[in-house]
């Protein structure tokens, strides 16, 4: 029993809106995905131009300007340095007993893998690249005062404090919080009537309200020094993160010694702090 009606584009583009409905750390609006579209494989690289600031100066009427300003200009490189691959096999028996459809379930569970593979690495690589002065505790010395009534989210308002300062945006701030710590909010007034109210659109890849100008994204992909201690909660907005990915190989086929149908898929990607101070972290155990 041959796969029929295969068209590797379909498959190819569900298998990305798959692993875009479940990405937390990597998904559009915690990270800007500015330059997807732009790759075509393992090895590429993504040039990210920025420039200086541009000098403002005071004008007096009747009187020459100064010469134009000679913009500096940095560059960044983003690498797509990251690639993995799913290949399965269903035998025809089973395909015939199964309902729903092992294939279609299967493609489903490949895209929660890949999508659970990528949100890791995008969060390390998050936590690496915030800067130690708009870190709160260290690996040595967690916070671990979060118990205490209200501190929890007296913790989100110094992280905002710390973004304040560095003039990131305050429009589109993001936090990305454990379990545990979205349960101390929820024991919190100020997120129970500001958070909840203002996220009738929650439970959208991860979001789950909003809190002290942030909004607040629940995941168990948040790094932490070990199962039980040294979260880290991070904060910021996407202008700090580049990611890119692309599906770039969905085929079916067949095993030439087995009667069944199988299906092999390839994901690239590739992530870069590009804007570091638009990142803040707090370093903290549970309560």
């Amino acid at each position: 029993m041959a796969i029929t009606h295969f068209i590797p584009t379909v498959w190819a583009a569900s298998l990305l809106a798959a692993l875009d409905s479940a990405l937390v750390y990597a998904q559009d609006g915690v990270c800007n995905r500015d330059y997807d579209g732009d790759i075509a494989g393992v090895g590429d690289k993504v040039k990210i131009n920025s420039i200086g600031d541009v000098t403002i100066k005071a004008y007096t009427q009747n009187s020459d300007i100064d010469a134009p300003q000679e913009l500096t200009s940095t560059q960044q490189e983003l690498v797509i340095n990251q690639a993995h691959y799913f290949n399965f096999a269903v035998d025809n028996v089973e395909r015939v007993q199964s309902k729903p459809d092992v294939l279609q379930e299967a493609m489903r569970r490949s895209a929660y893998g890949l999508r659970n593979t990528a949100d890791l690495y995008v969060a390390g690589l998050m936590k690496d690249g915030v800067p130690v002065g708009n870190t709160i505790g260290t690996e040595g010395t967690p916070k671990a005062d979060l118990g205490t009534a209200g501190v929890a989210y007296s913790y989100l308002v110094d992280l905002a404090v710390l973004l304040d300062k560095t003039d990131t945006p305050d429009f589109g701030r993001f936090v990305v919080v454990p379990p545990w710590f979205h349960g101390l909010l929820l024991k919190d007034e100020r997120f129970i009537k500001g958070g909840n109210d203002a996220s009738a659109e929650t439970l959208r890849n991860g979001q789950v309200g909003e809190a002290a100008g942030f909004r607040i994204l629940k995941s168990n992909n948040t790094p932490k020094t070990s199962p039980t201690t040294g979260f880290k909660v991070i904060a910021g907005h996407s202008v700090a993160t580049s990611y890119v990915e692309s599906v770039l190989e969905v085929e079916a086929f067949r095993p030439e010694r087995r009667f069944a149908d199988a299906v092999k898929g390839l994901h690239v990607y590739g992530a870069k702090v590009v804007r570091a101070n638009s990142l803040a972290l707090l370093i903290a155990n549970p309560a």
